[in-house]
């Protein structure tokens, strides 16, 4: 078999699997947020990584197959519908083009230093161009139905803000965590490579640490993004002060105690490996 016939046979493989990841992530939900909308378990993140390593247009080619599938997903949300053209609206808005963004990821490979950098970056914008596709969604096609047609802009912006924050919050982190464990730049996915004059103990505590912290941000995010959304749904910014702070400061202090604990362990058993 050829060669470029192998490479195909891997991008359709692989992509088939990142879309079924993606798919499967969408439906775990870190946080149902009380009156609608969810965080997700970084639903999008086997979408950007496609996008990093095929190039845009194969990534705008795998999130468009993701955006069909969520349509199928959600197809009770067209019977809210009222007339044909508010139904291509919203398979146009809020699935199509909302998740066809993300193919966009693939754009930072080449601006970027490292991988880290790009998949993060590639996170918040693609995420922020999801929310704004929710948005024009929300204050047209929306508006009159589930949302209040008065100041429809207003509250689109606010409801759509409430759960798009903590669900790039979470994108960001989790594609800064993955990229310290994996190499995507490669024909082969591969762990990353560790030198020679490094411990392989002090590569465990470094990664224990990332994983405390990560997981430490996610138990806050869990605790406060409920409250960061108001009864109608929009997005109230006071609501951090109905928080039980207690919980979230005991998580990330917890995280941030472990990180540094087990950075500082790892620094030391590196400079006597050294």
């Amino acid at each position: 078999m050829k060669s470029n016939q192998k490479n195909k046979i891997l991008m359709l493989t692989e992509s088939a699997v990142m879309i079924a990841f993606a798919t499967v992530l969408s439906i775990v939900k870190i946080v149902d947020m009380p009156y609608g909308g969810s965080v997700t378990a970084c639903s999008m993140l086997p979408l950007l990584i496609i996008a990093y390593r095929y190039g845009t247009k194969w990534g705008l080619l795998t999130s468009f197959t993701y955006g069909v599938i969520q349509m199928f997903l959600g197809m009770d949300n067209l019977s809210y519908a009222t007339s044909f053209l508010a139904a291509v609206s919203i398979i146009l808005l809020d699935y199509l083009l909302a998740f066809v963004v993300l193919g966009l990821g693939g754009l930072f490979r080449k601006c970027t230093k490292t991988q880290g950098q790009a998949l993060c970056l590639a996170a918040v914008v693609t995420g922020l161009l999801r929310y704004v596709f929710h948005t024009i969604a929300g204050c047209t096609v929306w508006a009159g139905m589930a949302l209040p047609t008065k100041e429809a802009l207003i509250y689109s912006v606010s409801y759509n803000f409430a759960y798009m924050l903590p669900e790039i919050i979470v994108l960001a982190v989790g594609a800064s965590l993955i990229s310290r464990l994996l190499d995507f730049s490669q024909t082969d996915i591969r762990r990353i490579v560790v030198r020679k004059s490094t411990s392989t103990v002090s590569v465990i505590f470094t990664a224990i640490a990332d994983v405390a912290l990560v997981a430490s941000v996610i138990v806050a995010i869990v605790f406060i993004a409920p409250y960061l959304q108001a009864e109608d749904g929009t997005f109230l910014l006071s609501g951090i002060l109905l928080v039980d702070w207690v919980p979230v400061l005991i998580a990330l202090g917890c995280g941030v105690a472990a990180f540094a604990v087990f950075a500082v362990i790892s620094k030391v058993l590196r400079k006597k490996h050294n």
